[in-house]
């Protein structure tokens, strides 16, 4: 491979490590052509990019991205490496997980989740139950509106109660 070639692909690495909001990275050695396959198309349906990269290309790309500090994801650039990279966090974690219930692989070697740094295939977990930046507006929209429907609750009972009483007093006075 030329410097030309390889500066084209670091550049080509760079602009998605640039554009994706989650970087996995993986360790595929030991697969098979058809469970590569399997992967690949899993990925494909859960909008997750999966490429094979040169740990040293890799490296160099991190190192071109500005505002982003991948150092601490340097010490797992050994052996095969694959880069997944999305938009949701816990995609990539839920992927890997559901491709292992077959076998053993891939590896979660470590993972840049906006801003987190994971290391170690025992993070998994701990990443697919990461909930997405959307999932997290949900969830305290559904905090602020429960007060309020418990007062509109209590008013529109406490309305049937009292018109309720009103009625009885009535009925009794006649």
């Amino acid at each position: 491979m030329t410097r030309e070639e390889k500066s084209q692909i670091v550049e080509g690495l760079s602009e998605r490590l640039t554009s994706a909001g989650v970087i996995y990275l993986a360790d595929t050695a030991g697969m098979n052509a058809e469970s590569t396959s399997k992967l690949r198309r899993m990925c494909t349906t859960k909008e997750v990019q999966l490429q094979v990269v040169k740990n040293t290309l890799l490296k160099r790309a991190m190192e071109n991205v500005d505002g982003r500090d991948y150092s601490e994801l340097f010490g797992v650039l050994k052996g095969n490496t694959a880069l997944m990279t999305a938009e949701m966090g816990n995609v990539p974690a839920k992927l890997i997980k559901e491709f292992r219930k077959k076998g053993e692989l891939p590896l979660l070697k470590g993972a840049w989740v906006e801003e987190s740094v994971y290391i170690g295939n025992a993070q998994l977990d701990t990443l697919a139950s990461l909930k997405s930046k959307n999932e997290l507006i949900a969830d305290v929209i559904m905090l602020l509106q429960s007060p309020a429907k418990n007062v509109i609750s209590a008013l529109s009972s406490g309305g049937n109660t009292l018109s309720g009483i009103v009625k009885t007093l009535s009925e009794r006075s006649e």
